[in-house]
């Protein structure tokens, strides 16, 4: 997947030996990218995004669990959500076919966005069809998803307290041995260190963060984050710098934060507390920052949240 994963968990005396836990998590990790891997030729989805307008191709239940996932994020969000975007994001020059960072001309970008939009795609049984030559990144939540699969399958394997990373999105699950919980960072929105911004204990959430913060170009001293708006094709131009999602289910929490990212401070939050989701906004303020949390935020991570 491009970047790192990390296992923690405690042992017990029917634990299953380390060499063991990593090779069964390495398996999920090489099934997620055999199945979404925009940068390997021989993956189900870019066998699919090879296909032609028309086309009806069978898919892994996995790559098609996220499609539907997919669809109902947008759905839910009024179209803040699309995972067929990828000839914008190389337009702009943060897909894997991108030739250089750029800020398109209006023709191109509206070439593109004729081959853009999951309203192209339908599910047919165990088939997935499209209207238009688009192609797929699941970028946006198949981290959360994986994290998921491995606490999973941990799980079965008798694993009953751990802390799961990939990519930057994790969950926790279980107390420590002397009954302390897991305790994670958010991490401040800053260009060039890495600071702790507040402390979280968790059991049985998933934890997202989506920024513009690490993937972003300027031209002509306009910054252009690697987020486009669907409903523009273009990069976000608000100041949201990053937002943290709480959920049991990661890949919810992956997609959501993607959601609240696009659509902003004040529409994302009032978007959080309408739907009840456990949000932290950072919103640039000048040279600095300012916080806002959402109601089930802080109901969540009110009580020895922070240390």
């Amino acid at each position: 997947m491009g970047s790192t994963y990390s296992v923690k968990y405690v042992s017990t005396a029917h634990t299953p030996a380390p060499d063991e836990l990593k090779a069964e998590t390495a398996a999920i990790l090489a099934t997620v990218d055999e199945q979404l891997s925009t940068y390997r030729n021989d993956s189900a989805v870019s066998t699919f995004n090879r296909a032609l307008a028309g086309s009806c191709l069978a898919m892994p239940a996995g790559l098609l669990t996220l499609v539907r996932a997919g669809m109902v994020f947008a759905q839910e969000s009024g179209g803040a959500f699309d995972l067929a975007l990828e000839p914008l994001l190389n337009l702009w020059g943060f897909g894997p076919q991108a030739q250089a960072e750029q800020v398109p001309s209006a023709q191109q970008l509206a070439e593109a966005r004729q081959r853009s939009g999951q309203q192209h795609l339908r599910i047919e049984g165990q088939q997935l069809c499209k209207d238009v030559d688009l192609q797929l990144d699941f970028n946006a939540i198949a981290a959360g998803y994986t994290v998921d699969q491995i606490i999973a399958r941990l799980g079965e394997l008798g694993v009953n307290s751990a802390l799961v990373e990939v990519t930057g999105e994790l969950k926790a699950v279980g107390k420590k041995p002397k009954g302390q919980s897991w305790h994670i960072a958010i991490e401040a929105p800053l260009d060039d260190r890495r600071v702790a911004q507040r402390i979280l204990q968790l059991d049985g959430y998933g934890i997202s963060t989506s920024g513009d913060y690490r993937n972003y170009f300027e031209k002509n001293g306009v910054r252009y984050s690697h987020t486009l708006d669907p409903q523009t094709g273009a990069p976000i131009r608000h100041k949201l710098a990053a937002v943290t999602v709480a959920d049991p289910s990661t890949l919810r929490a992956d997609g959501l934060s993607t959601v609240l990212m696009v659509l902003g401070p004040e529409r994302g939050l009032a978007f959080a507390e309408q739907a009840g989701i456990a949000a932290f906004f950072v919103t640039r303020d000048g040279e600095g920052f300012v916080t806002q949390s959402s109601t089930a935020f802080e109901q969540l991570f009110a009580a020895g949240a922070e240390q």
